[in-house]
């Protein structure tokens, strides 16, 4: 006889604590949604004020020059960027090269530009950190052409 109450004292332990680790892991789960959601709403908003000041700025001087409009591309981009993880809870790694790359070709033209005797090792190693990143940009098309990620894997692991 002892050993049933002490079967159903343990029985009634294991209960709670799957009751509890479930519990625990849905409140768990709400509070990165909304820390992730908060964090793409402060970026979202960063982005537009950053975009909306850049381009008073150049309405101000009234002169654009190709390093504004690379920046206001940079600034499209991450707005992309934050839309498509809206939309898909997925964060996606291309358009950070996308970013990068224009953020080098940015300060290559800057370079070029402002300054009369420029290294030209300096300008090469941006040139090869562009070339890279444009690799990096195939090799992830190639990667997400020939090896897709299987959506229907992804969504019973996110449902459990």
């Amino acid at each position: 006889m002892p050993d049933t109450k002490d079967n159903s004292a343990h029985s009634s332990i294991t209960k709670f604590n799957n009751k509890f680790n479930i519990a625990s892991d849905d409140v768990g789960n709400l509070i990165v949604n909304i820390f992730h959601k908060l964090a793409l709403f402060i970026i979202a908003a960063a982005t537009i004020w950053a975009f909306t000041f850049a381009f008073l700025g150049m309405m101000e001087t009234k002169h654009t020059s190709v390093e504004d409009l690379l920046l206001l591309f940079i600034y499209l981009e991450i707005g992309a960027m934050v839309s498509i993880y809206f939309k898909t809870n997925r964060m996606p790694v291309r358009f950070l090269v996308y970013v990068a790359i224009t953020a080098l070709t940015r300060e290559l033209i800057s370079i070029a530009n402002y300054h009369d005797k420029t290294d030209a090792i300096f300008i090469m190693m941006i040139a090869g950190g562009i070339l890279l990143l444009t690799l990096a940009v195939l090799v992830l098309r190639f990667g997400s052409f020939y090896y897709p990620t299987n959506q229907a894997s992804i969504d019973t692991e996110d449902d459990s």
